[in-house]
């Protein structure tokens, strides 16, 4: 089974830069998306074989994700089921018969670090609601997570400390999660690959030059991490200042 996540900032610009082109090509089974910035009712994205699932902000122009899969799930649930973390169409939960599929994008601490105490929570309830799901079968997750969890991570730990996505607290949180029985698939894979990254700032030529983040993941349950084959990363692939990242799992 071949799992995609990426992090698009904006599906209706990235569609007008080789979205569908890759979408086709990589032809995954599960497909999630991020940051799609848009509400139903502005974009008509279909694929034959794909049934797709949306879960939009309020806020228009914002946030927002979306899941592509060819197989139907038993049932589809929008948000974690708490009111003040579900308006800004942050997660998408498919459930399958042997897993579950989540896609999440994780709020921005921001510039200042504004945001740092609500996204603590944001962690905690994620976590909870994972754990919940855990118990009753196998979660695959994936996202963008904002968060580089270790300092291979990302190209200049040492000047990017305390700088949001790379802040102690942010970076415990993913440590929490991981120790509560969930893998990181590409660490599994690759525990000492270097200058293996998924995000790029727009300035000073950063994806050019290679100073990156790796903020998006595959994360699955401890009890499934033997079944990965493979963690992919695909920097090559444009349209967006995140690049793909992939999973191939036997279920």
């Amino acid at each position: 089974m071949k799992l995609i996540s990426w992090n698009v900032n904006g599906i209706r610009a990235c569609v007008n830069k080789g979205f569908e082109d890759f979408f086709k090509q990589i032809d995954a089974d599960i497909f999630c998306i991020q940051e799609t910035k848009c509400q139903p009712n502005q974009i008509q994205l279909e694929f034959e074989g794909y049934k797709s699932y949306w879960n939009s902000a309020e806020r228009k122009g914002y946030s927002g994700t979306a899941i592509f899969t060819k197989k139907e799930p038993l049932n589809i649930s929008y948000g974690i089921g708490i009111e003040e973390h579900d308006n800004e169409g942050r997660v998408i939960t498919l459930e399958f018969k042997k897993f579950y599929m989540v896609t999440i994008y994780t709020p921005n601490s921001k510039r200042g670090l504004e945001r740092l105490e609500y996204r603590q929570i944001w962690e905690d309830e994620v976590r909870k609601y994972l754990l919940k799901l855990n118990k009753r079968k196998p979660v695959i997750m994936c996202g963008d997570l904002n968060v580089a969890h270790k300092e291979i991570d990302l190209k200049n730990p040492k000047s990017n400390r305390g700088n949001a996505g790379f802040t102690d607290e942010e970076r415990y949180k993913m440590t929490q999660l991981l120790e509560s029985g969930f893998t990181d698939t590409f660490r599994y894979i690759y525990p000492k690959k270097e200058e293996a990254y998924s995000w790029w700032s727009y300035m000073g030529r950063s994806r050019e030059r290679n100073i990156g983040w790796r903020i998006d993941y595959f994360i699955v349950s401890k009890d499934i991490e033997t079944k990965i084959k493979e963690a992919m990363i695909y920097p090559e692939i444009m349209g967006s200042d995140h690049c793909p990242v992939g999973l191939e799992i036997k279920l």
